[in-house]
C-alpha cells in the first residue's frame, strides 16, 4: 500500500511539474490595439530587430530600476524598418528594462526577435526606446497589426490628433424630445472634426463623426480598433469645458452635456 502511495505521489508531482512548465511556456497576452497605436503614434522609429547580445547593467549604474526588473544593454541587428524617415544603421544598441523571473533570473533574449518603438539617440548606431514597454516580442500577427496601424497614421487623410473641445451647442426641434447637438473639436493641425448627436421622438439617439467642414448626417460612429475611434476614445476630455458651451439657454447646454456623455459611453474606455 505504501509503495502504491509513493508511486501515486510521484506521478502527481510529475503531472504538476509538466503543468507548471506548460503554463510557463504559454505565450504572453498579445498587446492590444490601444497600446500598439500609442507606441506607433509616438515613436519616430518602428523596427523589427534580432537580439545578438544582451548584457545586464550593474545595479549601481541603474539605481532607478526596481529589484524585480533588470536593465539590459542590448546589441541587435535590424531586420525591417517599419517606420522611420531617417532610417537606422543595420546594427543598433539600446537599453531595455525587462522583468526578472520568480527566481530573480534575467530572461535569455539572444537570437529573439523584437518589435522596437524608438527614437534616435545622440550617438550613431544607438537608439532610445520611447517607454518601458517599447520592446515587444515579435510575432507575424503583431507585426501585421503594427504595419496596419502605421499605414493609418501616415495616411494624409488620417484623423488628426484631438486637443479638446472648441464649441458645443444643442438646438431643440419642433417636437418634444427632438433636437441636435453639435460638438466641434480642437485638433493639433487645425483640421475639422465634429460630432453630431440626433434625437427624434420614439427613435434611439444616433451619433456620427465628420472630418470635413460640412456636417455629414450620413456619417457613422467610428468602429472600435480604428484610428478615428482611438483619437476620440483616448483623447476626448472627460467633460465639456464651461467656456465651450454656447447654446442659447442653460437648459440647452445641459442637453449638450447629456449628449456628450452619451458619445463617451458609446465610444467605451480607451483600452483593447
Amino acid at each position: 500500500m505504501a509503495l502504491k502511495l509513493r508511486k501515486f505521489v510521484g506521478v502527481t508531482a510529475l503531472f504538476i511539474a509538466f503543468a507548471t512548465m506548460a503554463q510557463a511556456q504559454q505565450p504572453a497576452e498579445a498587446p492590444g490595439y490601444v497600446m500598439l497605436t500609442n507606441l506607433a503614434d509616438t515613436a519616430p522609429l518602428v523596427m523589427r530587430a534580432q537580439i545578438k547580445k544582451a548584457t545586464v547593467v550593474a545595479s549601481e549604474r541603474a539605481p532607478d530600476v526596481p529589484t524585480a526588473m533588470a536593465r539590459l544593454y542590448v546589441e541587435a541587428q535590424v531586420l525591417n524598418l517599419i517606420r522611420g524617415r531617417a532610417g537606422v544603421t543595420e546594427s543598433i544598441r539600446y537599453l531595455a528594462d525587462v522583468p526578472r523571473d520568480a527566481r530573480g533570473k534575467v530572461p535569455k533574449l539572444k537570437k529573439q526577435q523584437m518589435l522596437l518603438f524608438a527614437r534616435p539617440a545622440a550617438r550613431a548606431g544607438e537608439v532610445q526606446l520611447i517607454s518601458k514597454n517599447a520592446q515587444i516580442a515579435w510575432t507575424p500577427e503583431t507585426e501585421q497589426r503594427v504595419r496596419a496601424i502605421v499605414t493609418e497614421l501616415v495616411d494624409p487623410a488620417a484623423p488628426p490628433v484631438i486637443r479638446g473641445i472648441r464649441e458645443a451647442l444643442h438646438v431643440r426641434g419642433n417636437l418634444q424630445g427632438e433636437g441636435e447637438t453639435q460638438i466641434f473639436l480642437a485638433t493639433a493641425n487645425g483640421d475639422p472634426v465634429s460630432i453630431t448627436v440626433l434625437r427624434r421622438p420614439g427613435i434611439a439617439a444616433r451619433w456620427a463623426v465628420s472630418l470635413t467642414e460640412i456636417v455629414d448626417e450620413a456619417a457613422a460612429p467610428p468602429r472600435p480598433g480604428t484610428l478615428l475611434w482611438y483619437r476620440l476614445a483616448c483623447f476626448l476630455p472627460a467633460q465639456i469645458p464651461p467656456r465651450a458651451l454656447v447654446s442659447d439657454t442653460p437648459g440647452d447646454n445641459d442637453l449638450a452635456v447629456r449628449d456628450f456623455n452619451f458619445v463617451r459611453e458609446q465610444l467605451g474606455p480607451c483600452q483593447g
